[in-house]
């Protein structure tokens, strides 16, 4: 079974929209275990034997949603500090992913990560996926873009992340995707995706797992590159790298990964 661990606060649109994004996981029903998890913050004053996850509205909503789908939900209630208790309920479930939703900033048409969201990017050592304000995956088939940069090592976590959905290969089509970086002059050198050792890494252990690729290399400016390469295939998703400072454990977010993760109006998974 595909483990899921599914963190909300009190906003209801972005509890569903978490529950969209994982009822719609590849044969869900079948395949997938849930379980929506509230912490109770500090400043509730408050713990988690004084707190009932039925008296939670955006948990509730969360939970019957994915069961009215037919995914299999555990409900439960905890506290502490929000994203230290996420991550330490992530690692004791052995959870494969952690959804989180994002945030909108009024007025303005980006999504703004949370400081919760973003200390769980960049504590956990598993998939965090966020979904944003609105999920609109597609049937049939899921589309996924696979932005690489140059480190092997990143390229293939992408690729082992996608290869573990349930029920790959035959739900999943992946574009992987390298762009060169601001080469989109008139004299430019080609754009030869087979010189990039990290997008045919991520391509053939694709492949080897028996997932279709369409293998891509462009040039221009990165982020623009990968957000219109997401728009122009119709993207359910994209599966970005992390980065790792040396001797540190915890995940920097490079500024490409820090500007697709709030421009993208697509779900994002970051793998680390």
């Amino acid at each position: 079974m595909y483990s899921v661990l599914i963190p909300v606060d009190r906003d209801e649109a972005r509890a569903s929209n978490q529950a969209s994004y994982v009822s719609q996981l590849p044969d869900a029903t079948e395949t997938v275990e849930a379980t929506v998890l509230y912490v109770v913050p500090p400043d509730e004053f408050a713990d988690a034997a004084e707190v009932a996850f039925d008296d939670i509205d955006a948990a509730v909503q969360a939970a019957d949603q994915l069961e009215a789908a037919g995914v299999s939900v555990t409900r439960t209630v905890d506290d502490g500090g929000v994203a230290q208790q996420i991550v330490r309920t992530a690692t004791e479930l052995d959870s494969d992913e952690i959804v989180v939703g994002g945030r909108k900033r009024s007025g303005v048409s980006k999504v703004l990560l949370g400081s919760t969201a973003q200390d769980v990017l960049l504590s956990a050592e598993r998939p965090v996926t966020i979904t944003g304000e609105s999920v609109v995956l597609g049937d049939g088939i899921r589309r996924v873009l696979v932005p690489v940069d140059t480190s092997e090592e990143r390229a293939r976590n992408q690729a082992k992340y996608l290869a573990s959905l349930p029920n790959t290969p035959d739900s999943v089509e992946a574009t992987v995707l390298f762009v060169f970086p601001h080469q989109d002059y008139k004299g430019a050198p080609s754009h030869n995706f087979e010189e990039v050792d990290a997008a045919v890494t991520a391509a053939e252990h694709l492949e080897a797992e028996g997932i279709s690729v369409e293998r891509v290399a462009v040039g221009g400016e990165v982020g623009r590159k990968i957000l219109d390469a997401a728009t122009d295939r119709d993207a359910d998703s994209i599966v970005m790298g992390g980065r790792k400072r040396s001797g540190i454990a915890n995940v920097l977010l490079g500024s490409t990964t820090q500007d697709i993760m709030l421009a993208a109006e697509r779900p994002v998974t970051l793998t680390g």
